[in-house]
This record gives C-alpha cells, sequence and structure tokens, in this order.
C-alpha cells in the first residue's frame, strides 16, 4: 500500500497529525499503532487509571523496566507508557501543564530556533478548549477540552490551606500568567457534549472525530520493524507481520521517547557503536539517537487516613467507589470523574529563582510503586519531583528483534546536585503534608524514617522513581548532537520527522502531554507547509 505519510505510533502526537493532515482530503495518511482504540471503559473513566498504570495485568500498557539504577540502589524502576491510540494521553492523570515560558526560550538558546513561548503559545491555543472561555493565555475552541474539576475532594482543598500555611500562596491557574504556589489542576476531560467527565485524551479530542475520513487509514495492534531507506530517503516503513507500507512524502515517527530512537536504531540509523553490537548494519551514523534521556524523578510520602473520603482498596473503599461509578455514567460526576491527583504546587527550593524548580502531586488515594503495592487502607499521597534535574540518561537496544523492549536507562540521580534538590523538596514536602490543615486526613504514615539527612536520602534512593515524563531522545537543534532540525526533519535522511516527546531539547516544568500536543500541532503545519497539496 501506499500513502503520502506514515505516522508510526498513534499517541498524543500520532494521534494529533493523523487529524491534522488528513483534513486536506487530498492527501493519504496512515497511522499505525501497536495497541488498540483507545475507546473502551478503563480509558473513558478518568478514576480508573488506577486500574492501567500498574501493568498488572497489562492492560494499555507497555510496563517497560529500566536498566539497573545505581542512584536508586540498584533497583530497576518501572516505567509505564500507553499502549493504545491516545498513547500515554490515555493512561496518564489528564493534568494540563504547559510548564514555564522560559522552558521554551531555554529551548530556542539551545539551538531550537522557533520553539520560543512567543512562538509556541499559539499552537497551545490551537489545541486548547478551555471552559473558562477565551483570554491573551487561553482559548476555549481547540479540540482538546480542558475543564475545572466539578468535585474536588475536601482533602484536595485543604493540601491548598496546607500550602498557604507554609507561606505558598494559592494559585488559581498553573498556566496563567505565573506559575508559582498551589491550587487545583485543570484536567483534559470533556466538559460538556455527549462525552461529559469521560477522560478528554488525545485519540478523543482528535482522532475518533476524524477516523470517517476515507482519506485516513488507522492500523492498529500492528507493529514497525523498520524504516524502508533508499540511499538517504525514508521510502516507508515494514511492519513485522511482513507488510511494506510505501511513503510517497514522508515517514513521521511519532512512538515517544521510547520508540521513535528505538525505531530509528533498528533501522540503522544511530550511534555506530550502538548498531554494530547488535548486528545491524549502519545506514546513517547519528550519534545523538537515543542520547540525552531526561525524566522527572518522584519522592512520595503516603498516609493512612481516619477520614473515609478518600479512595481506599477496602470494603467500605470499594462499595464507594462502585456507587460512584453509576453515578458517573449517569452524569459524568463525582469520584470517577476525579484525576486522583487533583491538587499540586509549584515550589521553588531557594529564593530568588526565575521559575519553579519543584512541582507537587497530591492524590487522593495510597499510591505506592505505581499502585503495584497495594494497601486496604484508606489514604492519599503527596509527591515531590525535580523539574529540571541535571542528570541525563540513554535509551538503546538488547538486541535486534523489533518486539523486544528498549534498554531503558534514565540515569536517575547521577548528577550529586539532583540528590540535593530532591531532599531539600522532600523536606519542604514534610513541611506542607504536616501543616494543620491536613491533620482530620493525616494518620500513620508508610515508609516512616528517624528524620535524619541519611535516612531520607536511603529513603529516597530505596522508593523514588519516574512520574512518566521521558523526553530528549531525539533532541532538536543545530549541533552535531541533535537528532532532528528545528523542522523536525531526522538530519541527514530526507523524508523522515521525528514529532513526539523525544524532540524536547530539555524537560520542561510541568506535565509533558499538552507540550507534546503543542509540539504536533506546530508539525502538523511545518509538514503541511512543506507539502502543499
Amino acid at each position: 500500500m501506499e500513502y503520502d505519510f506514515i505516522i508510526a505510533g498513534g499517541g498524543s502526537a500520532g494521534s494529533v497529525l493523523a487529524a491534522r493532515l488528513s483534513e486536506n482530503p487530498a492527501r493519504r495518511v496512515c497511522l499505525i499503532e501497536a495497541g488498540g482504540a483507545g475507546r473502551d471503559l478503563l480509558i473513558r473513566a478518568p478514576a480508573l487509571v488506577a486500574t492501567m498504570v500498574s501493568g498488572r495485568p497489562p492492560l494499555h500498557n507497555w510496563g517497560f523496566r529500566t536498566t539497573p539504577q545505581p542512584g536508586l540502589g540498584g533497583r530497576r524502576g518501572f516505567q509505564p507508557r500507553g499502549k493504545a491510540l491516545g498513547g500515554s494521553s490515555a493512561i496518564n492523570a489528564m493534568l494540563y501543564i504547559r510548564g514555564h515560558p522560559a522552558d521554551y526560550d531555554e529551548w530556542a538558546e539551545l539551538g531550537a530556533e522557533g520553539w520560543d513561548w512567543r512562538s509556541v503559545l499559539p499552537w497551545f491555543l490551537r489545541a486548547e478548549g478551555n471552559m473558562r472561555g477565551a483570554s491573551a493565555l487561553h482559548a476555549e475552541d481547540g479540540p482538546l477540552q480542558v475543564a475545572d474539576q466539578r468535585q474536588p475532594r475536601a482533602i484536595s482543598h485543604a493540601f491548598v490551606q496546607a500550602c498557604a500555611e507554609n507561606q505558598i500562596a494559592p494559585n488559581p491557574d498553573f498556566n496563567g500568567d505565573h506559575q508559582e504556589g498551589a491550587g487545583l489542576y485543570q484536567v483534559t476531560q470533556f466538559h460538556d457534549g455527549p462525552h461529559k467527565g469521560e477522560r478528554c485524551s488525545a485519540v478523543a479530542a482528535y482522532l475518533h472525530p476524524a477516523m470517517q475520513r476515507p482519506n485516513l487509514t488507522v492500523l492498529t495492534h500492528r507493529r514497525i520493524a523498520r524504516i524502508t531507506l533508499e540511499g538517504r530517503r525514508a521510502t516507508g516503513v515494514l511492519l513485522t507481520d511482513g507488510a511494506h507500507l510505501r511513503a510517497r512524502r514522508e515517514v513521521i515517527l511519532s512512538a515517544g521517547a521510547f520508540g521513535s530512537p528505538q525505531i530509528l536504531l533498528l533501522s540503522g540509523i544511530g550511534p555506530a557503536d550502538e548498531l554494530r553490537a547488535h548486528g545491524i548494519a549502519v545506514q546513517h551514523e547519528l550519534e545523538g539517537v537515543g542520547r540525552n534521556l531526561q525524566d522527572h524523578l518522584d519522592y512520595t510520602i503516603s498516609h493512612e487516613s481516619p477520614r473515609r473520603d478518600v479512595v481506599g482498596l477496602n470494603p467500605r473503599g470499594l462499595m464507594r467507589l462502585a456507587r460512584a461509578g453509576l453515578r458517573w455514567r449517569k452524569t459524568g460526576e463525582g469520584l470517577f470523574a476525579s484525576p486522583m491527583a487533583e491538587a499540586g504546587a509549584f515550589l521553588c527550593s531557594a529564593p530568588g529563582l526565575e521559575r519553579p524548580d519543584l512541582q507537587v502531586h497530591f492524590v487522593i488515594g495510597i499510591v505506592d510503586d505505581h499502585m503495584r503495592k497495594l494497601h486496604w487502607a484508606d489514604g492519599w499521597s503527596a509527591h515531590i519531583c525535580l523539574l529540571r534535574p541535571e542528570s541525563r540518561g540513554s535509551l538503546g537496544l538488547y538486541d535486534a528483534r523489533p518486539t523486544s523492549a528498549p534498554r531503558i536507562d534514565p540515569g536517575f540521580l547521577s548528577a550529586p546536585d539532583d540528590l540535593d534538590l530532591m531532599v531539600r523538596g522532600a523536606r519542604m514536602l514534610e513541611r506542607i503534608v504536616g501543616a494543620p490543615a491536613l491533620a482530620p486526613w493525616r494518620g500513620r504514615r508508610l515508609y516512616p524514617h528517624d528524620g535524619s539527612d541519611a535516612a531520607l536520602i536511603a529513603d529516597i534512593r530505596a522508593r523514588a522513581d519516574t512520574i512518566y515524563h521521558p523526553v530528549g531522545t531525539c533532541r532538536m537543534g543545530r549541533d552535531p548532537e541533535a537528532v532532528v532540525t528545528p523542522g523536525l526533519r531526522v538530519r541527514g535522511i530526507e523524508g523522515l520527522r521525528v514529532v513526539d516527546a523525544s524532540v524536547m531539547p530539555r524537560l520542561i516544568g510541568g506535565n509533558t502531554n499538552a507540550p507534546t500536543i503543542m509540539i504536533a500541532e506546530r508539525a502538523a503545519s511545518l509538514i503541511a507547509a512543506d507539502h502543499p497539496a
């Protein structure tokens, strides 16, 4: 089969690209996704994220593992990633965060010209359908519905008050004119229409409404073996079932920070030593492929709760969830509509910082080891993560089989300054969760320690892990280590682009889903301009 554009990966970026590029009926577009259609109840019901993130069983989740991490005591970390149309937007907490404007100005300074804040804001606005209406920093008519939480729990308001008791000001809009402060997150959730209360994943926002177009082909449960090349031009993709799909104009990798570099490596594009180690012929040496992996490391403080107006995996709690599920099916409201991470904060670890360097996610249930360690008590969790870690990792291969998992080494805490900042952040979090406002919910602490720095560091090394924001493995820029140009073209290969979180030169200060959608919105425009119909 032959198409104008072949998109490898139907996650947040791929869903946007397929929908936008197929708006022109003259273009034939094919989207290939390893997972399913992204329509089932587990994905649509926000509260059921807890059933997917653990990977037990592996529902819509790749469930990757990292290499042993010296900074985490030799542990192998867990890396949940979405495996369905919509990608990780199908299994995330739906939090709508853009990051700090200075993050994008920094991208431009690092060589990603045209990706400064002033240049990217219009593409955030093109995507956004915010229930608060239009303003200089928000839009109301984009496909991605952004909602206020209708019924956040009382404990979430108490968290904001606990922050105020620690001189952290309330912030009603983390995407407004400043980021620092505490508040309730806005979420990517349908706030009107027949899907009210459901998750507004990228596929629900963009791709599902477009799938009836005759010029758009969506293949699910199919995997890519490699990109096909003729000299230094990408001509299509070979699937693991032997099918060969040809691209008249471009192949676009949108398989994420792990999948896109893996496909490049399997295709012979990347560091020569990595390719030869697995018997892969070098088609194009590109040293930056798989390098520059960055992720947000997260440390959690959890407490049991004497109050029962939180989530608990016990008979009473499960009965409350069942009743909430029935209410959600009727009204789109209630506990089942909750993102679970209802409240949060952006904090500066020291006075005078230009932008926050720490983020808090406050969850209305106990989250231990990505929900892989279950606790039957009612409770809650407060998470602190480093927004701009200095540690860098890499993505490589274990072997040349396209069905094998990639070799993921985030390099957590490999930079000493990251551990120092994590300790400061954990101390700030301890003060917040110990404030009077949270006293009615503050029961036994899980994983208590003696309060010393040594004990805290030991606990961080024993339990910290990702909060699901890997980026940077196909970094854009102008230097020899950059994988793609600011136009997202793979350097040295014609007809090949990468469009997903892997192109970010550096982590943004916040959750990465909204920025990934922004990247795809802008990329669709760049591609359309390069290929006028």
